[in-house]
């Protein structure tokens, strides 16, 4: 055991995490340069065309250290984005230490620190990383100075490398081998073993992975998942080498899979213990914490025939995505879906790309929401997340809303316009303290549903791509809520209804007017798009009606003639406007929907 490094890398977005791993991967000799590529433990397309890590991935490499002796790394790359900190927390659990990557050009921001606090949360080894050296923009003595300062770290002990380039990536081997601890476990005792992530196998259905903390897991032992309570028996063990590769055993320290019969990934618990059936150990270890959905929104296919084929998918989805949930829905207007609860919006995009690409559905998405609590005059309470429930205003004594706390980390001189930004999304308790010569760090108290449509893409905009953003949620607070309907010629539209606050509501409904009239194809008669709270219409927008010219063939002649012809044209446009129905294209619920985030 002495000879098992268990770790991570932990680091903000484009710190440079897969591309470490990439080098560390080749630099132990685990793949050849035929069958390399980048990013080769980010296995989705979709991962690799953003750049992005959306799936934790665990590889274990041999490596010989200068003293001779054979080390047995475990590397997990995390994501970086704060939608997936739950993928970073399942990590953290398998490990004993953590590299804190820190990019030379960018310094310490939001998500490392954020990312740093949860591997101190376990209790986890901690050792900076300085990449991205060889940057023309690479400041090495003011991040140095900022990792001692912002982070508490001793930044002397941080190696210096340079992933994409390959420097400094043998001594960073020396440094797992030497500052990193290895496992603890007693191999003869009781099996603890805590399951991390799974993945599904269309053949050999759940590759449970696990890190065996005591005791030894074999091929043919009869397991007990201590909190399902459910018993398996054990077809194959081994080791995550790029593929797996079976083994005759794990013993404790160890990190691998195994294979056993399990068919689907809601039959076992992210975070659930494992033990034997005739020596079970006396108590579960320490759970993990479950991610709870934050941002709802409903799924429609374009195609009503597509339902099957899109319920067939989220349960396929759901298999390796455990932080998705969603149930049945319908409306009028879109017919039968789904509502899903999701982590952010990024994991929302991330969804609906992944359907639409590997199941080829074409989906119209709602407005994404937060979950409200309601509280109504009898003392009932109630969770809103979709505007079709909402309760009769009348009977509601309170609403809340959940609030979270921003932090965001940026050259100072941006300050003016990130509080500026921060109050225009009805920010409160705004402080900032100096983190570095220049660089400062603001945190805010913010509505939830303020942060959901354009918040990260406005910051980014007017810090210039220097302001980073992390938040958690904090509680329910008090709320002045109001349900903004749609009337198209007088007639509600329930996929557009959203639940706002009331100073924000008649922004967004004139948002969606605006759409609407410029999605409606023009009709025979003049067609009304308001926006209502209740009964009180709060913005409006007219699309025009065709005109035809009547009196085109009259020449001259008396007055009264064309008189008569604009009369008569007159009484069939108002008995159309009142049978008339107004057809909305499925391209305008696309267009008013796709570009809410304005």
């Amino acid at each position: 055991m002495d000879h098992i490094r268990n770790f991570c890398i932990i680091a903000h977005i484009d710190h440079g995490k897969s591309t470490l791993a990439d080098r560390l991967i080749q630099s132990c000799g685990a793949v050849d340069e035929r069958g390399f590529r980048d990013q080769i433990l980010d296995s989705m397309d979709i991962e690799r065309e953003r750049g992005i890590t959306i799936k934790s991935n665990t590889v274990t490499l041999e490596y010989e250290a200068k003293d001779g002796k054979a080390y047995q790394f475990n590397l997990i790359d995390t994501p970086g984005h704060v939608d997936f900190s739950h993928e970073v927390r399942r990590s953290l659990m398998s490990c004993e230490g953590a590299l804190l990557l820190v990019d030379a050009s960018q310094g310490v921001e939001a998500q490392t620190v954020a990312n740093m606090y949860l591997a101190l949360e376990y209790d986890l080894e901690v050792m900076p990383v300085l990449n991205k050296i060889d940057l023309p923009a690479a400041d090495v003595d003011r991040v140095v100075e900022e990792i001692d300062e912002d982070l508490g770290l001793d930044a002397l002990d941080a190696v210096h490398c340079s992933a994409k380039k390959g420097i400094g990536v043998p001594e960073l081997l020396e440094a797992i081998v030497e500052k990193l601890p290895p496992p603890e476990g007693d191999p003869e005792a009781p099996l603890q073993a805590l399951i991390f992530d799974a993945q599904y196998d269309a053949y050999r259905g759940v590759v449970v992975l696990c890190r065996v903390k005591e005791g030894t897991l074999r091929p043919g032992q009869t397991l007990r998942f201590m909190h399902t309570k459910k018993e398996y028996q054990v077809e194959e063990v081994g080791l995550l080498r790029l593929e797996r590769v079976g083994t005759k055993e794990l013993t404790a320290g160890a990190v691998g899979y195994l294979i056993a019969g399990i068919k689907t990934v809601r039959d076992i618990e992210i975070g659930d213990t494992i033990t034997t059936a005739d020596n079970p150990a006396p108590e579960p270890l320490p759970g993990y914490q479950e991610a709870k959905p934050v941002v709802f929104s409903s799924m429609y296919p374009m195609s009503t025939e597509d339902y099957t084929e899109l319920t067939k998918a989220l349960d396929k989805l759901v298999l390796n995505d455990a932080a998705l949930t969603f149930s049945k829905d319908s409306s009028v207007a879109l017919g039968h879906g789904f509502r899903c609860g999701f982590l952010g919006l990024l994991h929302l995009e991330v969804v609906q790309e992944r359907l639409e690409r590997e199941y080829g559905l074409s989906l119209i998405l709602s407005a994404p929401s937060v979950r409200y609590r309601v509280t109504m005059e009898d003392g009932e309470v109630v969770f809103v997340d979709n505007p079709a429930f909402y309760p009769d205003p009348s009977e509601i004594a309170r609403a809340e809303e959940p609030y979270i706390k921003g932090s965001v980390m940026m050259p100072e001189r941006y300050l003016g316009v990130v509080m500026e930004l921060c109050k225009d999304r009805r920010g409160i308790h705004s402080t900032f303290n100096y983190l570095a010569k220049g660089r400062i760090e603001l945190t805010s108290e913010l509505p939830l549903a303020e942060v959901l449509f354009d918040f990260y893409d406005r910051l980014k905009t007017i810090t210039q791509g220097y302001g980073s953003f992390d938040y958690e949620v904090l509680d329910l607070r008090d709320t002045s809520l109001v349900k903004v309907d749609i009337l198209v010629n007088g007639e509600r539209v329930d996929a557009l209804s959203q639940l706002v606050h009331r100073d924000k509501a008649r922004g967004r409904a004139m948002h969606y007017c605006e759409r609407l009239a410029d999605s409606i194809p023009r009709q025979q008669f003049k067609i009304a798009i308001q926006g209502a709270v209740g009964g009180t219409i709060i913005a409006r927008k007219t699309i025009a009606p065709y005109r035809k010219d009547v009196i085109a063939k009259c020449y001259g002649g008396d007055i009264t003639r064309k008189r008569k012809l604009l009369e008569k044209q007159k009484e069939g446009k108002k008995r159309m406007k009142t049978v008339g129905a107004v057809d909305i294209p499925q391209s305008a619920f696309v267009a008013v929907l796709k570009t809410d985030r304005n």
